[in-house]
């Protein structure tokens, strides 16, 4: 018997319920992401269907893999600049930088080793995991330093007055503001197994490979996964710190 859910129609009964009632429960607590919830819910269902069909497909070539992985990318940068610009124009596109320069060598090397085997299957979605944490902290560093300048500002100006390069006046704000966007990835690598079974050991698991393997696959994931948003906090709180990452104002 398949571990995967059945497709019809339970599952969109459930996962439309699921969806309105996080929704709902956003909207009656104030927080106000109800419709950010439902817009998210639907993409989600529209963008894992589409890929689902063509996925097949992309898989058979390694030309078509890369530009799939290119094209992850993109939408990675999208999304991060949109995050921490506020907009989709702007300088929103430096975000590439951490992103890229977060997942290339870490992917290249866990390629290089062998440890990731030169297969569409298999780097499809080691490349996909590692994107998306890259996408996550860059979005995460970016929005939440620009916030501490904005809500400091009396006191980056008052390092200015002492001295301080704009530089280091900027980065002394926004450090312990960055360091807060590793905090999901490392709360997820201390508790593994304990609290979750994340999804490249399940993944693997039920690809028929054994629990140890499974294991060692998802102790590769998230171990590259702290040098990775390591690495883009870093590059985005530079950015951020040197003026080439701001938020837009109309």
């Amino acid at each position: 018997m398949s571990a995967a859910p059945a497709v019809g129609p339970a599952l969109a009964l459930v996962l439309g319920a699921l969806a309105a009632a996080a929704a709902l429960l956003a909207r009656l607590g104030g927080i106000g992401a109800g419709r950010d919830l439902m817009v998210a819910s639907v993409r989600a269902g529209a963008q894992l269907a589409a890929v689902s069909l063509i996925i097949a497909a992309v898989l058979r070539h390694a030309g078509w893999t890369a530009l799939f992985i290119a094209g992850m990318v993109v939408v990675a940068v999208g999304t991060a600049g949109h995050r921490v610009t506020g907009s989709s124009r702007g300088n929103g596109w430096w975000t590439a930088l951490p992103i890229v320069a977060g997942v290339a060598p870490v992917l290249a090397l866990l390629m290089a080793t062998g440890l990731v085997p030169h297969r569409t299957v298999a780097v499809l979605p080691i490349a996909g995991i590692f994107i998306g944490g890259a996408m996550s902290a860059t979005g995460l560093t970016g929005h939440r330093s620009l916030e501490e300048l904005t809500a400091r500002r009396g006191e980056y100006e008052g390092g200015l007055a002492l001295g301080l390069p704009p530089r280091d006046a900027a980065l002394e704000l926004c450090r312990p503001a960055a360091a807060l966007a590793l905090f999901p990835v490392l709360d997820q690598t201390r508790t593994v197994g304990l609290v979750t079974l994340p999804g490249a050991f399940v993944g693997v698991l039920l690809g028929g490979a054994d629990p140890v393997e499974a294991g060692a696959t998802q102790l590769l994931v998230l171990i590259g996964l702290l040098a990775i948003e390591s690495i883009a906090v870093l590059i985005t709180l530079e950015l951020v710190a040197t003026g080439r990452l701001t938020r837009r104002t109309e």
